[in-house]
C-alpha cells in the first residue's frame, strides 16, 4: 500500500522516537537482549560528549546505536538463546546480522549514513571484525565509538552461554582489546569513563613531527587519493 499523501519526513524528535521503537522491536528477538540497544545508545552518546564530538555527530551516533542490532531479527531465535557453543552455520547467521542491519537501513536514502555506522559495530581496527573486515582507515569515529560501547554493554549483560561480567572485568577486557589493536583507545577511555569505570593510563604512540593519531589518519587517507570532503565524511569531522 502507498502511504496516503506520500511519504512524510520525520523531524529530529520524531526520528529519535522511531529509532527507539525499532530498537525495542529488535531487542524483542530474545529475552536476553531486552533493553540492550537503548543501553548501548545511552552509553555511546555519553562517551561521545566526553570527547567533544560535534552535536550533529552525537545525534547520528545515538540513532545508529539504537538501530545497530536491527539485523538480529533475521537470525533464528534459537541461535540467540542457545546455552552452548554455536555451530559453524550458526556463526554464519550471527556474522551476517550486522550486514542485514546495514542493508535494511541503506535502502532508505535518509538512513544511509546510519546504516553505514550501525552495520560496522562489529568491525575492528585491525580488520579482524565482521562483516566486511574493515580496517582503521575506513572506520569513522562514530563507528569506533559504537563498537566500544556495544562491546562493553554486551559484556556486562548476561547471555545464555555466560553470566554478566563484572564492570571492572569488562573494563579490563576492553583495554586488552585496545592493546591488541582491535578497539580505539580514545573511544574505550570515553566509554569506560561514561560507564563509571576508571580506564588505565594508555601510553600514546609517538609519531614523526609530534603528529596526533587523527592527523596521521588524515594523511593516510590523503595518500590514498581521497578528497577533503571524503576524508571529513569518513572520519566524522
Amino acid at each position: 500500500m502507498l502511504e496516503p499523501g506520500g511519504p512524510t519526513p520525520l523531524s529530529g524528535g520524531q526520528l529519535d522516537e522511531a529509532c527507539c521503537a525499532a530498537a525495542d522491536f529488535a531487542d524483542l528477538k530474545s529475552p536476553w537482549l531486552l533493553g540492550h540497544s537503548r543501553a548501548v545508545a545511552e552509553l555511546a552518546e555519553a562517551a561521545a560528549w566526553r570527547i567533544r564530538m560535534p552535536p550533529a555527530e552525537v545525534d547520528t551516533l545515538r540513532r545508529a546505536a539504537l538501530l545497530h542490532d536491527l539485523g538480529r531479527v533475521t537470525v533464528p531465535g534459537d541461535i540467540w538463546d542457545r546455552p552452548g557453543p554455536l555451530r559453524a552455520e550458526d556463526w554464519e547467521h550471527v556474522r551476517l546480522h550486522a550486514y542485514q542491519t546495514e542493508r535494511a537501513l541503506t535502502r532508505c536514502a535518509g538512513l544511509g549514513r546510519l546504516g553505514d555506522i550501525a552495520g560496522a559495530h562489529h568491525e575492528r581496527l585491525d580488520g579482524s571484525g565482521y562483516h566486511r573486515g574493515t580496517k582503521a582507515a575506513q572506520l569513522p569515529l562514530t563507528a569506533r565509538m559504537l563498537a566500544a560501547a556495544d562491546t562493553y554493554q554486551a559484556m556486562t549483560e548476561a547471555r545464555p552461554h555466560r553470566g554478566a561480567l563484572p564492570p571492572a572485568q569488562a573494563a579490563e577486557e576492553l583495554e586488552a582489546q585496545v592493546r591488541a589493536g582491535c578497539l580505539d583507545g580514545d573511544c574505550v577511555q570515553a566509554v569506560l569513563a561514561a560507564a563509571g569505570q576508571r580506564a588505565a593510563a594508555r601510553p600514546r604512540r609517538q609519531h614523526p613531527g609530534a603528529l596526533s593519531e587523527r592527523e596521521v589518519e588524515v594523511l593516510c587517507l590523503l595518500a590514498r587519493g581521497q578528497s577533503n570532503r571524503q576524508i571529513a565524511a569518513r572520519l566524522g569531522i
